[in-house]
């Protein structure tokens, strides 16, 4: 399966690498690329990987990938649609109800501490640090193992869950990750 990762670049997501760093046949989309190529790409893949910062309208655009505000917004919606998709960002989920669209997606997904303040979640940066990296760790070695979307779903919640029962954020972030089909 050919994956397409969508990665702009942004050093406070720096921690999603860790999803797509052992996943085999993929290409990383991290800046500089046309919203025609950014097209293109999604055209030539069977699945796509949209991972960052975002808002329900979409994925944030903060590397010159595609045009405008957004990397992904409703103007990819129709190519999504054939593919196989991973939405992470803050209220993708969001995104993708609103879309009709399928495969897995965060909902509100702490990854700083400013986030985690304001969602009044105690929370010190190597909580943060600890809940990011196991989450994309445990994600991108699931990817790796099954193309399942539910067996993936299963296997970070199941570990996520268990790191919750020490870590603040994963416990709020476990809530929050969902399969849409």
């Amino acid at each position: 399966m050919k994956t397409l990762i969508i990665h702009p670049d942004d050093r406070s997501t720096d921690f999603l690498r860790d999803i797509y760093r052992g996943l085999k046949d993929v290409t990383v989309l991290t800046e500089d690329v046309s919203r025609k190529e950014l097209h293109r790409q999604i055209e030539q893949h069977d699945q796509v990987v949209m991972l960052g910062h975002g808002s329900p309208s979409g994925l944030f655009n903060v590397a010159r990938v595609g045009d405008g505000a957004f990397t992904i917004s409703r103007n990819e919606v129709p190519l999504l649609r054939e593919k196989r998709c991973v939405f992470i960002w803050c209220h993708a989920d969001q995104f993708v109800r609103e879309h009709r669209l399928e495969g897995l997606s965060s909902g509100m997904f702490i990854s700083e501490v400013s986030e985690a303040r304001w969602f009044k979640v105690p929370a010190d940066q190597e909580a943060v640090d600890t809940s990011n990296e196991y989450f994309a760790r445990t994600l991108g070695e699931a990817l790796g193992a099954s193309e399942d979307y539910r067996q993936v779903l299963e296997h970070v919640s199941r570990g996520y869950r268990q790191l919750a029962e020490t870590n603040t954020v994963a416990a709020y972030n476990a809530k929050r990750w969902y399969l849409w089909d």
